[in-house]
């Protein structure tokens, strides 16, 4: 059976829905698809420029000092 065709039946199913609680939990699910997608559209790869960057800009902050221990992250986030 072809896309078409099913997303044919599904509406025919919907249409004759009567269960107000099943609407809701397929509603619910066609939301969270929708969100899930935006998000996919919103990000991007970076370029193979912008990862060396970024990884230089990294290991200076390291070799500098501008880092924390994971220790100081968990303990950061006990107060979230």
């Amino acid at each position: 059976m072809d896309l078409h065709t099913r997303k044919l039946k599904a509406i025919e199913y919907l249409i004759g829905l009567r269960d107000e609680k099943i609407f809701r939990i397929i509603e619910s699910i066609i939301d969270e698809v929708q969100k899930q997608q935006t998000v996919s559209r919103n990000v991007k790869p970076f370029t193979v420029e912008q990862l060396m960057d970024r990884a230089n800009r990294s290991t200076k902050d390291y070799l500098s000092g501008k880092f924390k221990t994971q220790e100081q992250l968990e303990n950061e986030s006990e107060n979230w």
